[in-house]
């Protein structure tokens, strides 16, 4: 989290002005409750990886955007599962994202390794997404639905065992047709998978920049499936 503390500190924090701006920018990105019988919390990634069920920090940031402001050609029939795919790529593929990727580019992309990798914007832009795929040697999809998609996030994909930080992040997508919405879903599960822990794994500031964050994300990712 210290390059997004710094980032969000410096970019969309400088001063009272550009923290009332980008406030009023995300002010349709609403938390949410995360309830313990949440499917996340009973998903297979979350049991293996997080054995002595340590505490976890969650939230959830909700968006609601009108039926008639999507692409068409993401809410036809033939096209299910691609509304949740357009909403992913525009996570990783979005402005929201773009800092962190090019840190973390820097730092681990190479030809060996982590060459199979997604890392560039066309590359994230045009991905389906599919169960395996690797982002930025730091998420790894681990399950995929029509309506969501899954990453493991905390630590690079190639360390597969426990690990000190872990976590599931989730991007989902519900239509409600009866209320003319799309209902877009940012969902955080993070904790730590060795040892015992009777903490949270980050401290109130953290998790109060992980929320600015996950509005970032949110805001940048609506821009790819909408007119």
């Amino acid at each position: 989290m210290g390059i997004l503390a710094r980032f969000l500190s410096t970019a969309l924090l400088g001063g009272a002005s550009g923290a009332a701006g980008f406030a009023f920018w995300t002010r349709n990105s609403k938390f949410a409750h995360v309830s313990s019988s949440d499917p996340l919390f009973s998903s297979p990634a979350y049991l293996k990886n997080n054995p002595n069920k340590n505490p976890a920090t969650h939230d959830i940031c909700v968006r609601r955007v009108p039926l008639s402001d999507i692409k068409p050609q993401l809410l036809e029939k033939e096209s299910e599962g691609k509304l949740v795919e357009a909403f992913c790529a525009g996570v990783w593929g979005g402005l929201g994202y773009a800092y962190q990727r090019r840190y973390l580019a820097n730092k681990y992309q190479n030809t060996t390794t982590t060459a199979y990798q997604l890392w560039t914007r066309p590359e994230l832009q045009s991905s389906t997404y599919a169960v395996g795929t690797q982002i930025t040697d730091h998420f790894e999809v681990v399950s995929k639905t029509p309506s969501s998609i899954v990453v493991r996030c905390g630590d690079s994909p190639l360390k597969t065992e426990i690990r000190d930080s872990d976590g599931l992040f989730e991007m989902g997508v519900e239509l409600k047709k009866d209320e003319g919405v799309a209902e877009f879903r940012l969902k955080s599960l993070l904790y730590k998978g060795l040892g015992k822990s009777d903490s949270k794994p980050m401290p109130e500031h953290i998790d109060f920049l992980h929320r600015l964050y996950a509005k970032l994300w949110m805001e940048t990712a609506i821009g790819n499936v909408t007119r």
